[in-house]
């Protein structure tokens, strides 16, 4: 009966569908294969008007429709199906391509205003870096307290309540102010934080001991530690003398003066870091082949070497240029430090974003992401910059 079954089906499905107006025309007759209880094929039976053409309802009530499309595809299809395959895969090619170049283009824009934005800021130094910096604060912290609400992170914790969140966001931003001020913001930094911990203590509810970590080390990892920055840029206010650059300095835009150890030494370190992720990069894309850490797969030991070379090359080049500091040792070490510094505080930030599960801590900067993916390297690097100048400089390296 199947054999009968087939003999019928091969005649009439091969005249009725090549005369159908709204098919492509072909000879070629569509050959159904025997059916048996292995067969992929499945018999449907549909009485329904499928679509319209120019003549009118064209009705479809036939078997084996399922095994018409199968067959014609396999016998009319193959070639043009396979270039069809790769055309799209060509065109998805180009367009990535496309996509990553314009990314490209956009970082590289947006990359060029920032540093020509944080330049001038920190040749302005004074309130201008204070409040610039303490901007900066508050973002990066509500990033930070965004991260640790996620549900990477809350997934296997607690995270504290959105206003301990929101006041802590604050505190942060307030200490680069206090620190200009005052100087030295440990006692208010301790009480602070004695503050916060009390209201997490008594909050409805219970409390856990991974809000109160969650929460400290957001004081002590948006706050405190970019202070040093404040520190570094106004407090180390000692003239370089040697610097060449400070004698040709306009006296409208402060003179010699306005060349202190601590602008010299911030612009040195920000120049630092920026040759550390550079050179870093451009080594890891091509030499890289054994991965640095778990945290952070894309990184290498083999980038991470260049760009400790290229860290401390420019720290050098600089440090010639500036005349600060004078020995050679104190720059190479210097560069080091401001590489160390770097890549520390790369890997912290890229541990709490995969914790979070997120590419990018926001969106604020197109092409760049958020805040504290563009400041996640500086975080640690101002505070071992100014305890190294301060610890092992004699005459603060002038």
């Amino acid at each position: 009966m199947v054999k009968a079954m087939a003999s019928f089906a091969e005649p009439v499905l091969s005249t009725s569908l090549s005369t159908c107006p709204c098919r492509i025309y072909t000879r070629k007759p569509l050959i159904v294969p025997l059916f048996s209880e292995y067969s992929s094929l499945r018999l449907v039976s549909d009485t329904k008007p499928l679509f319209r053409s120019g003549l009118g309802r064209v009705s479809v009530k036939r078997c084996f429709l399922t095994s018409v499309a199968r067959a014609e595809s396999d016998q009319l299809g193959d070639d043009d199906n396979s270039k069809g395959i790769d055309r799209i895969h060509s065109l998805q090619n180009v367009e990535d391509k496309q996509k990553n170049a314009s990314q490209l283009k956009k970082r590289v824009i947006f990359g060029l205003g920032i540093g020509l934005a944080v330049g001038c800021v920190v040749l302005a130094g004074g309130w201008v870096f204070t409040v610039a910096l303490a901007a900066s604060v508050f973002i990066g912290s509500r990033e930070y307290f965004e991260l640790v609400r996620s549900r990477g992170i809350a997934k296997g914790m607690t995270p504290p309540p959105r206003y301990v969140s929101r006041v802590c966001s604050v505190i942060c931003a307030l200490m680069p102010i206090l620190t200009l001020y005052f100087g030295n913001i440990d006692i208010w930094v301790t009480s602070a934080a004695f503050v916060v911990a009390i209201a997490l203590l008594v909050q409805r509810g219970s409390p856990r001991f991974a809000q109160l970590s969650s929460t400290m080390f957001g004081l002590f990892y948006c706050g405190y530690l970019p202070c040093f920055w404040v520190k570094l840029r106004c407090g180390l206010a000692a003239p370089a003398l040697n610097s060449g650059i400070g004698r040709t300095w306009p006296i409208l835009l402060g003179g010699q003066a306005h060349w202190t150890v601590g602008l010299v030494a911030t612009l040195i370190s920000f120049s630092g870091v920026i040759a550390s992720d550079t050179f870093a990069f451009l080594g890891g894309k091509a030499f890289g082949r054994t991965p640095l850490t778990s945290i952070s797969p894309k990184k290498t030991w083999e980038g991470a070497f260049v760009g400790l070379v290229g860290c401390i090359a420019i720290t050098i080049l600089l440090s010639k240029y500036l005349s600060w500091p004078q020995s050679l040792f104190s720059s190479i070490a210097f560069g080091f430090l401001n590489f160390f510094g770097s890549v520390f505080g790369d890997l912290t930030e890229s541990m709490i974003k995969r914790d979070a599960g997120v590419k990018d801590s926001g969106s604020l900067i197109p092409g760049h992401g958020g805040i504290l993916d563009r400041v996640d390297s500086y975080i640690f690097t101002g505070a071992l910059a100014y305890s190294f100048i301060k610890t092992s400089l004699r005459l603060y390296g002038v």
